[in-house]
């Protein structure tokens, strides 16, 4: 059986805001970008849709970022961890603090009490939660070597 990584979709409230965040912030490209209406309302379990698909790439990763124009999205913020379904996107960094506080100006926001630092051999490994502008929980880790 072939089987193959797509992509993991975001659903956001503004797109512009939400690419400056992944592509500027944390080095994606913006890629694909299709309007979508009720051709995929059945796939997306709704009577009626209208959004835009943006797809934004890194290597051999794909996120694609959803603006719905219809129906209007729940803004829901940041969701606990411990409940089934996607609880964050994990990206690896060469400096923690660069990359957080870049994200933090470009509408992200820091969750400082999940800083976290781990003895490793003779170096450290260091955490931190965040969320992009609309509350999906981003991990960034800074992993010598």
């Amino acid at each position: 059986m072939a089987v193959s990584f797509s992509h993991v979709g975001i659903c956001v409230a503004d797109l512009d805001r939400s690419l400056a965040f992944y592509c500027e912030g944390l080095g994606f490209d913006a890629a694909e970008r299709h309007e979508i209406g009720d051709e995929f309302a059945a796939l997306m379990e709704l009577s009626s849709v209208s959004l835009t698909s943006q797809f934004i790439r890194k290597g051999e990763i794909a996120i694609e970022l959803i603006d719905f124009h219809e129906p209007e999205i729940e803004l829901v913020g940041r969701r606990p961890l411990p409940r089934t379904g996607l609880t964050h996107l994990s990206i690896r960094v060469d400096d923690l603090d660069d990359v957080a506080g870049r994200l933090a100006a470009l509408g992200g926001s820091i969750v400082e009490s999940t800083r976290t630092v781990l003895p490793f051999g003779d170096t450290s490994l260091r955490f931190i939660y965040l969320t992009d502008p609309d509350g999906t929980r981003v991990e960034l880790m800074e992993i010598p070597g």
